[in-house]
C-alpha cells in the first residue's frame, strides 16, 4: 500500500495570487468572455433536449476553451451534463448528487475544480489594470513586502 507523498485536495489548496505557488505550479489563464468556438457534438447515446441545451451552454463557458483542445474530456464534460440534468427532478439521490459535483471538479467547474487542473479565469487586461488601481494603499503595501521576500 502507498504511503506519503502529495494527494489531490491535501494541504492547503494552490493559490493563484501566491508568490509560492506560482513558483511550483504555473496556472493557466482562462478567458472570462467564454469560448467563441463550435460546439461538439454530444458524445453519449441519446440524448434529452435538457441535456443538449446544458451542454451548448457549458461549451460557452472559460473551461470549454481548454475542453476543446482536450477532447479525451468530452466524454466527462457530458456525464456531467447528463447527472446535472437528472439532479434537476427533486427526488435525486444523495450518490447522484456526490457524482456530479466529482463531475464538476473533473471538468473545472468549480472552484477547486479550477485549482486542481491549474487553472484561472481572467478578465480582460483593461479589467484586470482597472481592478489593480482600485486597490487601496495598504495591500500595495503588502504585495511590495510579498515581492521582496518578506512578510505582512
Amino acid at each position: 500500500m502507498a504511503r506519503g507523498g502529495a494527494r489531490n485536495r491535501s494541504g492547503p489548496p494552490a493559490d493563484p495570487k501566491s508568490l509560492k505557488s506560482a513558483k511550483t505550479r504555473a496556472f493557466t489563464a482562462l478567458p472570462a468572455e467564454g469560448y467563441g468556438g463550435d460546439v461538439p457534438d454530444f458524445p453519449l447515446p441519446d440524448p434529452t433536449g435538457r441535456e443538449l441545451e446544458v451542454w451548448a451552454e457549458a461549451w460557452r463557458s472559460p473551461q470549454a476553451v481548454k475542453w476543446a483542445v482536450e477532447p479525451w474530456r468530452h466524454r466527462t464534460v457530458a456525464m456531467w451534463v447528463r447527472v446535472s440534468v437528472a439532479c434537476e427532478d427533486r427526488e435525486v439521490s444523495a450518490s447522484l448528487l456526490g457524482q456530479v459535483h466529482r463531475f464538476a471538479d473533473q471538468i473545472g467547474m468549480t472552484p477547486a475544480g479550477l485549482v486542481e487542473n491549474g487553472w484561472t479565469i481572467t478578465a480582460t487586461v483593461e479589467a484586470a489594470a482597472e481592478s489593480d488601481d482600485e486597490k487601496d494603499d495598504d495591500s500595495n503595501v503588502v504585495d511590495m513586502f510579498r515581492a521582496i521576500g518578506g512578510s505582512a
